[in-house]
């Protein structure tokens, strides 16, 4: 028989986090995930295991410090998984977990998406920062109404 601790630690396996409550853990993980080099360090490892060189080199104008925080968040979430090879110096690699892989799918779907329209976005947001443009006005509607 199952021990109360362990019924309860079942229990909150299975709930279902609420972003919208403030004191809710999942806020954390998706801070974690949806962060500028978090998302880059999900998406750069859906290519395969990387060592911390690798990934500094392959994801443009990230410091070194702040990918290491990235990756000890990233590890602490469980999202991917740090191998330290017995060697000296020692070697690290980064991979994915299954849970990481399955959310750097979801961000590579929005990634795409951001790609093939920040054309779009661009003109609109220039068009939208000219002085000629400006905002709509709506006002609320008298009590006349056509029938």
């Amino acid at each position: 028989m199952a021990t109360p601790a362990k019924v309860l630690t079942s229990r909150q396996r299975r709930r279902k986090g609420n972003l919208y409550d403030a004191n809710c853990p999942s806020r954390v993980v998706l801070d974690h995930i949806t962060s500028r080099w978090g998302s880059l360090v999900l998406l750069t490892l859906l290519n395969g295991t990387q060592r911390f060189s690798e990934l500094v080199r392959g994801i443009g104008g990230v410091s070194e410090k702040m990918l290491a925080q990235s990756l000890k968040a990233l590890e602490a979430d469980g999202l991917i998984l740090r191998t330290v090879y017995p060697t000296i110096p020692p070697k690290v690699e980064y991979s994915l977990t299954n849970l990481g892989s399955e959310v750097a799918e979801h961000i590579k779907t929005l990634t795409n998406w951001v790609e093939d329209n920040v054309s779009e976005i661009m003109r609109l947001r220039t068009r939208h920062s000219s002085p000629e443009t400006s905002s709509v006005v709506v006002s609320p509607r008298t009590s006349t109404m056509r029938r």
